[in-house]
């Protein structure tokens, strides 16, 4: 399934910091409650407590746990550190160097704020593309931003891109033929045979109507 509406740019930026977070946005999805502060205090040394205060809120901005948890904008770490009354913010390079610690860290993160695997909640997506796509007519950018969206707000992990991707092409289109089909049982003979005849179908096996072609655009002048 073609997912090339998906810049480079776009696929790089996916579950992925794209520069420093604005004030509202720190605010938001960076402020240490005291939930927070509680599961953060338990863990021994500065630098483990501000990585796990990172893994915990880029969670929960973005919907990922980083593989590398000292990917953070400075921005982002010296919030964090402010907060937790860390003096000395690059104490953070020094969290993941044991592996087996940013692993358990991301075991108790997953249970305690309960995020689930995308398998979990695929189904589910999948309706809720196909429903939106049907109801409002969005490009697939927008479904993806939106399904994005969904998956975060349902604190489920997200996927790789081209999964995602590939989910919102292969419902949308689908969801798009629906709503050909069900035009096209609209009309009767004659109109279909005029509509019919208004196809000059470029697809290697050919079409005999033009539900089997896809959406197809016309200009003001009934052009393709």
């Amino acid at each position: 399934m073609p997912v090339e509406f998906l810049t480079d740019a776009q696929a790089a930026v996916y579950a992925a910091y794209d520069g420093a977070p604005s004030r509202t946005e720190l605010e938001r999805f960076f402020f240490l409650d005291d939930a927070d502060r509680e599961l953060i205090e338990s863990k021994r040394r500065s630098h483990n407590r501000l990585g796990f205060a990172a893994q915990l809120t880029t969670a929960r901005y973005l919907g990922v746990f980083l593989d590398d948890p000292t990917d953070v904008p400075p921005e982002v770490v010296d919030y964090l550190a402010e907060q937790l009354g860390i003096a000395d913010a690059s104490a953070l390079k020094a969290y993941g160097e044991r592996e087996n610690t940013r692993l358990t860290h991301v075991r108790e993160l997953r249970k305690v704020l309960e995020y689930t695997e995308f398998a979990e909640a695929e189904a589910e997506l999948r309706v809720w593309v196909d429903a939106r796509a049907w109801t409002t007519g969005e490009g697939p950018k927008a479904l993806f931003d939106a399904s994005v969206g969904w998956l975060r707000e349902r604190r489920v992990l997200l996927p790789g891109v081209t999964t995602l991707a590939r989910l919102v092409a292969s419902v949308r289109e689908a969801a798009n033929q629906r709503l050909w089909d069900s035009l096209y049982g609209l009309l009767n003979t004659g109109q279909r045979a005029v509509l019919d005849s208004l196809l000059t179908c470029r697809s290697v096996r050919g079409c005999r109507s033009w539900t089997g072609c896809g959406a197809v655009r016309f200009g003001s002048r009934g052009r393709r």
